[in-house]
């Protein structure tokens, strides 16, 4: 089990310091890192026959390997020094901001400039998008991102210490490489993205449950849960669906992958579909407010652990 205390620190440093660029101009990223081997496994080994196959070890070995490392950082004897900087690497709040909140400049200053900066956070084409789409798909990209980028990864930390928060993010960031339906991918992405589902599901609706208590917005737990099984995805649909009750407007719904639409449901179908600039600055804030909301439990828990 991981400490709560070093994992206050490393939401903390997060939170002040993001990406330090000089820092990683210098050494590579750990999730860069990641990137790497899952680029070369995917390279190397989805060929031939067999590809669910190599891929399942592909994405176990990584998952062994992320946690033999966690564990060797872990025990170094600095006082969790190294172990607070590592987690901070993995974590993504300020980070999240800083990307939903380009998206929201943008469209301030035009639909180009929106469209260029949310398409640097989703995967969908941007081409053809209005204003309230890029605004939709911004406020999408901060809840999962939300989800993924801060509540599993100090989920699993607590769990299992920083080699779970160091498996968890291999899983999650060889889902996003390789975890797509597709005929490159449908099979050696399987494993990455069956495991990622389910070490993504209690996170998803913690970050659901976090949402809705900052806001003092309980129905939004009501409304994530009703609409969470109508989303395309198993866990994205809670955060998702938690922020758009609180911010009161529809989020997913149809979009366009590679050229083709895809016919998804909207959740919270009742709210606008109009998501402007000040939409976004609300869904920033109210991200911050449950961030705040998840430091606060930790600190409890930091109490208790003493």
């Amino acid at each position: 089990m991981g400490s709560p205390l070093l994992l206050l620190a490393a939401l903390a440093l997060d939170a002040l310091a993001g990406e330090p660029e000089p820092v990683w101009r210098r050494i590579r990223h750990p999730v860069r890192a990641m990137g790497d081997l899952i680029g070369w496994a995917d390279e190397r080994f989805n060929q031939g026959s067999r590809r669910r196959a190599k891929g399942a070890a592909c994405a176990l070995l990584g998952c062994a390997l992320m946690a033999v490392a966690g564990a060797v950082v872990a025990v170094v004897p600095d006082m969790g020094l190294l172990e607070i900087l590592v987690a901070a690497a993995v974590l993504c709040q300020k980070s999240l901001v800083e990307h939903v909140r380009a998206v929201a400049d943008g469209l301030r200053y035009g639909l180009p400039e929106g469209r260029a900066a949310v398409g640097r956070i989703v995967g969908r084409d941007v081409r053809q998008l209005d204003a309230d789409a890029v605004g939709r798909a911004a406020v999408e990209s901060a809840a999962e991102s939300f989800s993924d980028g801060v509540v599993a990864p100090a989920f699993w930390y607590l769990l299992l210490g920083l080699p779970g928060l160091l498996a968890y993010k291999f899983v999650n960031t060889a889902d996003s490489m390789v975890g797509y339906r597709n005929e490159r991918h449908g099979e050696f992405g399987w494993a990455a993205a069956r495991l990622d589902d389910a070490m993504s599901y209690v996170p998803a609706r913690l970050a659901a449950l976090l949402i809705a208590a900052a806001a003092g917005c309980w129905r939004a737990v009501l409304a994530a849960k009703a609409d969470a099984p109508k989303h395309r995805s198993l866990n994205a649909g809670w955060p998702e669906g938690a922020l758009a009750a609180v911010l009161g407007v529809a989020l997913a719904g149809p979009r366009t992958y590679g050229g083709v639409e895809t016919d998804f449901a909207f959740v919270n179908p009742s709210g606008r579909l109009a998501v402007a600039p000040a939409d976004i600055d609300r869904a920033i804030a109210a991200l911050w407010r449950s961030w705040f909301a998840g430091c606060a439990v930790l600190a409890v828990l930091a109490i208790a652990w003493a």
